[in-house]
């Protein structure tokens, strides 16, 4: 979980009953919680189990993670999990509109299919694409809501499991047939609408929620999934088909009812126009435009493109390869980022920028307006809680203690100096530094660092930290200002002298 007044990690969950997740998380419309499904089965409850008890004893789930609203903390105690059949979910999105207290999922390899191609058997991407369908799997979380509420779930691992069978008795689960190999789901700005793409297939298919909530009064299914889940008939929930070209991926929108997907094997973006309210007749569900990106283009974001009210201006490829479009300076290669603008007829690419290091994945683009950021932190301010540390040092008060084998130190840090500049331990002792950044103005961050010790610490304007260790080598070792602040930064540093 991060704070969006300064952009930091505050929190992190250790998700129970799940090992992997391809990094889908979103929210439902008013925050109530985050979800966030599982990549790769596995075994239900833990330990071992050979993968020729699979089916009975590996299992998916879907996790509803609640979140204070006064902290913006994950609460795992308001939490609940759905156990899901041992297919790989995948990414995700949440309803919102007409849409509204459902959550859409995609999956893969429901041929169950485990690999052993050093065995004899096919690779898990041959076994996993044999199906012409998956599923789309339908959640009614306000429902599971109401059966958490009555009590119909067991604790599992810490946090509140409804059952794969209860799930399919309360009518929380429902599956739709989507073309195999899915890897998107992506709900349109009104919320009727949500687009899945098969890789394996040319098409985007557009399902309707109100044909989907209809489906289910109307009990058209086509039957049940191995593990009793109902699957709604494919006819009777898609709204339409739009032929966009090679290896579909991920869909966004802007506000004037087109829709945009990219195109992994074609490195293009197709525009295409959605059905109702937005387009009637011959012009729904058709595709318009198509733009060439560089290239294996993955993810895209358009502004505001996930919210109900889009701005339709500007698109960004998030394109996972660069090829040939920079200089080489080693095997580890950038990927290309790709402005395109949105505003004329056609789409046009305007700008190319390199991005390195990591596989570009989800992101969003949001008003810069919306956010209030704190351009210096109140003093003395812990960042984890982002109110005042209850060992925050004003400048002038700093201290040294020691209590038997522990030594604790209120330290400050101004340009250009550490006060104290010089902190004396014996070898063995606990040392426990709270360091405060007096500083008032922006910009003025300073950092922290003990050589061998493996201390390093970036401390912005306002924030106190706090550094723990045991000094086990004995020496004089130099701590030192690691952040450029004044023209004295050089001078900033001080002593750390451990007696034998």
């Amino acid at each position: 979980m991060i704070d969006l007044r300064d952009f930091k990690v505050k929190q992190i969950v250790q998700i129970p009953n799940m090992q992997t997740s391809h990094g889908g998380v979103f929210a439902t419309p008013n925050t109530e919680y985050v979800h966030v499904s599982s990549k790769i089965p596995t075994v239900w409850g833990g330990g071992y189990a050979p993968l020729e008890q699979y089916r009975e004893r590996y299992r998916g789930a879907s996790a509803w993670l609640a979140v204070d609203k006064q902290t913006g903390r994950i609460d795992l105690s308001r939490s609940f999990q759905i156990e899901l059949p041992p297919y790989n979910q995948d990414l995700a999105d949440a309803g919102k509109l007409a849409s509204d207290g459902w959550g859409f999922i995609n999956s893969y390899n429901t041929e169950m299919a485990t690999g052993g191609n050093m065995e004899g058997k096919p690779a898990i991407e041959a076994g996993a694409s044999k199906n012409d369908f998956d599923f789309l799997h339908i959640i009614n979380w306000k429902k599971a809501e109401e059966v958490v509420r009555a009590g119909k779930f067991e604790m599992r691992n810490g946090i509140k499991v409804i059952p794969l069978k209860t799930a399919v008795a309360e009518g929380i689960l429902y599956f739709a047939p989507e073309p195999r190999s899915p890897h998107g789901v992506d709900v349109a700005p009104n919320g009727r609408y949500i687009v899945v793409s098969g890789k394996l297939d040319p098409h985007v298919t557009v399902y309707d929620i109100e044909k989907i909530k209809q489906a289910i009064a109307q009990k058209a299914f086509e039957g049940t999934d191995p593990f009793g889940v109902p699957i709604l008939k494919f006819d009777a929930v898609v709204a339409g088909r739009v032929a966009v070209g090679n290896g579909p991926l991920h869909t966004q929108f802007d506000d004037k009812g087109y829709a945009y997907t990219s195109l992994f094997i074609d490195s293009a973006v197709a525009k295409w126009t959605l059905g109702e309210p937005y387009f009637t007749g011959d012009r729904a569900f058709k595709l318009v435009d198509k733009v060439s990106v560089h290239y294996n283009i993955g993810h895209l974001a358009t502004t505001e493109g996930d919210t109900v009210s889009p701005d339709g201006k500007y698109l960004v490829a998030l394109n996972k390869w660069s090829i040939d479009r920079y200089p080489v300076l080693g095997p580890l290669h950038p990927q290309n980022f790709q402005l395109v603008d949105l505003t004329g007829q056609k789409m046009r690419v305007v700008y190319d920028m390199p991005i390195p290091n990591a596989e570009p994945h989800y992101a969003q683009i949001i008003k810069a307006d919306k956010l209030k950021p704190w351009a210096v932190y109140p003093a003395g301010t812990d960042i984890r809680t982002m109110q005042r540390s209850p060992h925050a040092t004003q400048r002038g008060k700093e201290r040294l203690e020691r209590r038997g084998n522990t030594v604790e130190v209120w330290m400050t840090a101004a340009r250009s100096n550490f006060r104290p500049d010089i902190v004396r331990v014996k070898k063995g002792d606990t040392v426990i530094l709270h360091i405060t950044n007096t500083e008032t103005i922006r910009d003025a961050t300073h950092g922290f660092a003990i050589p061998e010790y493996n201390v390093q610490m970036s401390i912005d304007p306002g924030e106190t930290i706090t550094v723990r260790f045991v000094a086990t080598k004995p020496g004089a070792f130099s701590y030192y200002c690691t952040e450029f602040c004044s023209a004295l930064h050089l001078e900033m540093q001080g002593w750390l002298l451990v007696e034998p």
